[in-house]
């Protein structure tokens, strides 16, 4: 087993600014996601240019941001918001809900869908692959933090946190909503695919990973188990993304409609 080793969340401060790890690890996923998104973006079968690969990174991260801390304000903060509507600005006190980025961004690429002229899932196979890295780098930000931790446990490869063994829950989700997702996305988009099907991938991919881990990560002390002492919210909020997803890639391959990019 291993002592967490109770890491400073602030990774820097030049004066009165705090540079926090957790905001690091957001910048990553940006980063990330443009790298790779231009890339992407290079080849015939892309759907936009390496230059929109810009905007859509910016309207990606306002949706992802907004989204996030309203999402975790109504799914696990509600009682928060209700004694205080202006909980909903206090983001360095934590708190961002990955359904709640998701719904965002879903809204974001939408809009620029539009702006562009694109099919929404046209967009949507193409962002998808370019998300896991920044999941696994919020987990990251996670662990540093010492939140989200999971059930006691007496695996060899658990943390002592506050002198109690502990799955480091955080871990599992970045080493498989993060690093595994990654790699079965970015494979399986390597060449074309029918449309909606690496959008549904991303769905099941992340459903079955996240469902998993909830039953050893412990859910918020606020909310605790919804039902039968194991369902947690996040596998509440999990599940319709499965169902659509399944649904999602039923529809893709029975059409077996190619991916056509328009760029102008």
């Amino acid at each position: 087993m291993f002592l967490y080793p109770e890491f400073d969340p602030v990774a820097l401060r030049i004066g009165p600014l705090a540079v926090r790890w957790y905001g690091i690890t957001y910048l990553v996923g940006f980063a990330a996601a443009w790298y790779l998104g231009r890339r992407r973006a290079a080849r015939a079968d892309s759907p936009i240019t390496p230059l929109q690969v810009d905007d859509l990174i910016f309207y990606a991260a306002l949706g992802i941001i907004l989204g996030g801390r309203i999402g975790y304000m109504l799914f696990y903060g509600f009682d928060q918001l209700l004694d205080n509507p202006l909980n909903i600005f206090r983001i360095w006190e934590g708190g961002m809900s990955f359904h709640g980025g998701f719904l965002g961004v879903l809204l974001a690429m939408w809009l620029y869908a539009r702006r562009l002229g694109r099919g929404f899932f046209q967009l949507m196979d193409f962002v998808a692959p370019l998300v896991p890295i920044g999941l696994g780098a919020g987990r990251i930000g996670n662990f540093i933090n010492g939140e989200l931790w999971g059930a006691p446990t007496t695996v060899p490869w658990a943390f002592i946190v506050d002198g109690e063994a502990r799955h480091p829950s955080q871990l599992y989700e970045a080493g498989l909503e993060g690093l595994a997702l990654f790699l079965i996305l970015w494979v399986y988009s390597a060449r074309p695919r029918p449309v909606m099907a690496v959008s549904a991938l991303f769905l099941i991919g992340y459903g079955v990973f996240r469902f998993a881990v909830e039953f050893v990560r412990l859910p918020d002390a606020h909310m605790g188990y919804l039902a039968f002492g194991w369902v947690t919210m996040g596998q509440v909020l999990t599940l319709p993304m499965l169902v659509f997803g399944g649904i999602l890639w039923w529809v893709a391959h029975r059409g077996q409609r190619p991916a056509v990019p328009v760029r102008s």
